[in-house]
């Protein structure tokens, strides 16, 4: 499984973040694409709930995440 950031712009300085697991860029945006004018839900790294219309973003953008483990030296 690949992970990916998903990122929901409203405006020039607001938008939320999500991450997603698939297994290619491919899957990722097809998983985007049925979602879309409808209410997703999800909680963020942070143990935040969110619920937002997909119609309602500006833009929408996916790109494969690489984490980085800050526990290694």
């Amino acid at each position: 499984m690949k992970e990916f950031k998903v990122t929901y712009f409203f405006d020039e300085e607001h938008y939320i973040r999500r991450f997603i697991h698939v297994e290619s860029q491919e899957k990722a945006e097809a998983l985007i694409q049925s979602e879309r004018e409808q209410f997703v839900s999800f909680t963020d790294s942070r143990g935040i709930y969110h619920e937002l219309h997909t119609g309602k973003v500006r833009v929408i953008q996916i790109s494969e995440y690489h984490r980085v483990d800050k526990t290694k030296k």
